[in-house]
């Protein structure tokens, strides 16, 4: 019997994050894409999504997403019946990008929301799309739909995030990495470690991506997603 998919956006992600994968992985099951928006910390947010969720379920991690997804793991590891970690890492922020975090915050509690935003565009997408308005629209978009406020808890929740790194070697389920080839936020490094600390774990690089995989390559990653969720479950 197929899982139910329960899919965590990232920061500044709306649903439109997986509007591409949505209408493949739903032919493996019911499909459940988490409000991620309330909660303070990590541990909030992940308590608040598994009080939505199904008995037993895959599990997709976008960035914060896949913060979340650690914490879920921490709290209801025997629920997730498969895992798939996008452009996300195990590891705690380092002093320069809770700098950047602190400084972004800064700007959306003084009305530079969607500036912030915009500069962060670049550095979430590959070279080659830089340029892309459409891409930047619905990059835009998506941070309009959770806010500022969100954006600011978030930002918050993400710098006070334990080290998952010690849940690698707990995981005992199916689970796959998936990670753009140009990631600038969470780079390849990252990924190959969560592979590496995860039993059986699978990556897939994503060639000519940045770090919005779902919305840069989005076939690619719906492969990926499909090749896990058709497979067989712990």
């Amino acid at each position: 019997m197929s899982l139910p998919t329960v899919l965590i956006p990232g920061l500044n992600c709306s649903a439109q994050i997986y509007r591409e994968q949505i209408p493949h992985v739903w032919r493996c099951g019911p499909v459940l894409v988490a409000d991620h928006r309330s909660g303070g910390s990590v541990r909030e947010i992940a308590a608040n999504i598994l009080a939505d969720c199904p008995p037993r379920f895959a599990l997709v991690g976008f960035s914060l997403g896949g913060y979340i997804a650690f914490e879920i793991l921490r709290q209801a590891a025997h629920r997730v019946g498969k895992l798939a970690l996008i452009d996300t890492s195990a590891r705690p922020d380092t002093a320069e990008q809770t700098a950047l975090r602190r400084e972004r915050m800064r700007m959306a509690l003084d009305g530079r929301f969607a500036e912030s935003v915009r500069l962060q565009f670049p550095r979430s997408t590959h070279r080659s799309r830089h340029d892309d308005d459409a891409l930047r629209t619905a990059y835009l978009g998506m941070a309009e739909e959770c806010g500022a406020d969100v954006f600011v808890r978030h930002s918050q929740a993400i710098i006070f995030r334990p080290d998952s790194r010690p849940v690698l070697a707990e995981i005992r389920c199916p689970t796959m990495v998936i990670v753009g080839d140009s990631d600038a936020l969470t780079p390849s490094e990252l990924a190959q470690e969560m592979v590496a600390g995860i039993a059986g774990a699978t990556l897939r690089t994503i060639a000519e991506a940045g770090h919005l995989t779902p919305m840069e390559r989005p076939a690619a990653v719906t492969q990926a997603l499909l090749e896990l969720l058709t497979g067989p479950a712990d």
